[in-house]
């Protein structure tokens, strides 16, 4: 067997170890595993479930581990809301370099003596549309 054919038997194994363990859950009380064999039927509309895989893959989750994590109370946490903080800190990170760039400006620092106000107004305008980018951003967070 050549090493190619045994990293790919490898991978092989490990993602279906992957599979089984997703079958699998960790006692709280040991740390042994418990097969997870017993099903629940659950009737619903075509339209419930479109709803259904469509909220489980917005949370990056399989449908049973969405539907398990609602049935037991769990909060279910969105990959959406996660794409939206970190475009969230992007933004702020600009209004942060901006503002240090403002800063170093208004420091009488030899190496800025050459800017000019028409720069720091078109600064400040750059920073007036971040800050509403921001802001729509914010509003599509509370929808």
């Amino acid at each position: 067997m050549t090493v190619l054919e045994r990293q790919i038997n490898g991978e092989k194994q490990k993602s279906a170890n992957q599979n089984k363990e997703t079958k699998y859950a960790k006692c709280a009380v040991r740390t042994k595993r418990i097969k997870r064999d017993k099903r629940l039927r659950v009737p619903v509309l075509p339209e419930e479930e479109m709803m259904i895989k469509t909220k489980a893959s917005e949370a990056g989750l399989t449908i049973a581990e969405y539907l398990r994590n609602l049935g037991l109370g769990y909060t279910v946490p969105s990959v959406i809301d996660n794409q939206q903080v970190d475009t969230l800190l992007k933004i702020n990170a600009d209004l942060g370099r901006l503002g240090g760039l403002i800063k170093l400006w208004l420091t009488n620092d030899r190496r800025t003596k050459y800017i000019g106000k028409s720069q720091l107004h078109m600064t400040l305008d750059t920073i007036r549309e971040t800050q509403s980018a921001m802001l729509s951003e914010i509003i599509k967070l509370r929808k």
